[in-house]
This record gives C-alpha cells, structure tokens and sequence, in this order.
C-alpha cells in the first residue's frame, strides 16, 4: 500500500520482496562511497538488511525508509524516508537514487513529500539531514529542501569518518 503519492511518484514500506532492487542500489558506487558499506553481497544479504534494520523503524517509530517507484511504470528509482538515530537528537530524510534516475527531480519530489508527510500525518515538526562531507548533490538538494549546513560531525565517537549536518533554515 503506498502511504505518499506525488505527481509522478509512489512511496511505501520496503518489504522482503524488494531485496533484489536494495542489493543493486546497496552495491551502487555512489552508495558506497557516500552512504558505506553495508556489507550486502547477495540477495539473502538484503532481504536480511530490509527484514533486522528497516522493517523494524516502521514499528518502533511509525517511519522509516520507503520504496520510491515511477507511478506510472511502477519502477523501483529509489529510497526516501526518515530515520532515527540513537546519536542525533531529532529524525532525520535520507535518500538514494539509482543512477538512471538521478538529476530528474526525483529527489526533491519525494523529500519533499516525505517532510509534509512528516509534518501533517505523523507530527514531526523539526527533521534535519546529514551527508557526506563530498557529496555535493546531496548538498544542493539538502539546501533546497530549506535545510542549512550547520557543522562538521560525527555520528558516533567511535566513527573516523565526519558528516555535515544540515537543519531546517525557519521552524
């Protein structure tokens, strides 16, 4: 069932039965690079990603991650959603794209989406974002979703690898 519609996009829960399209944008060079490695080499290993770390957000917090799909074709695209982290304060959107849909609007069309939904269905007012350091469409996109950079971060203290955090400009 999907919980946002947008002119020409569809977003829903991600289920078991999206592992293959997860193990593909997992595997993408520009998840890698800018999101990490999560270790998923196999199919069986993104089912499993899907069922221990995202099915999980839905029913601890009522959001998490969702399948973003071309409306008419019903073409996985991507992933857009919301998170909680343990070490940030407040929710924050992500989103993945695959590189044929990338720099199409996509992006903007379902933050954007994602954020209203956020605002109106589940009451959460203030969500910020954080990115890669190098990944300037994250940035842009970031910025013109009304967020500002607001520092150099790290997730957790343990971790070698800094971020930018990004927060809404108004509330």
């Amino acid at each position: 069932m999907n919980l946002i519609e947008t002119e020409r996009l569809s977003l829903r829960e991600l289920t078991a039965n999206d592992a293959a399209f997860m193990y593909k944008l997992m595997n993408d060079p520009s998840w890698l690079r800018f999101i990490g490695d999560r270790n998923i080499k196999t199919i069986d290993d993104a089912k499993a990603y899907i069922s221990n770390k995202l099915i999980p957000s839905y029913k601890e917090f009522g959001f998490g991650f969702y399948l973003t799909k071309i409306r008419k074709e019903e073409t996985p695209v991507g992933i857009c959603g919301l998170i909680k982290r343990p070490t940030l304060e407040y929710v924050d959107v992500g989103f993945a794209f695959m590189p044929d849909y990338r720099g199409k609007g996509y992006g903007f069309e379902s933050a954007s989406a994602v954020l209203e939904y956020a605002k109106n269905e589940l009451g959460i007012n203030y969500i910020v974002a954080i990115t890669d350091l190098d990944n300037v469409r994250s940035i842009k996109l970031l910025e013109k979703l009304g967020l500002k950079f607001e520092k150099i971060m790290k997730l957790d203290e343990n971790d070698t690898k800094q971020c930018k955090l990004f927060v809404p400009e108004k509330m």
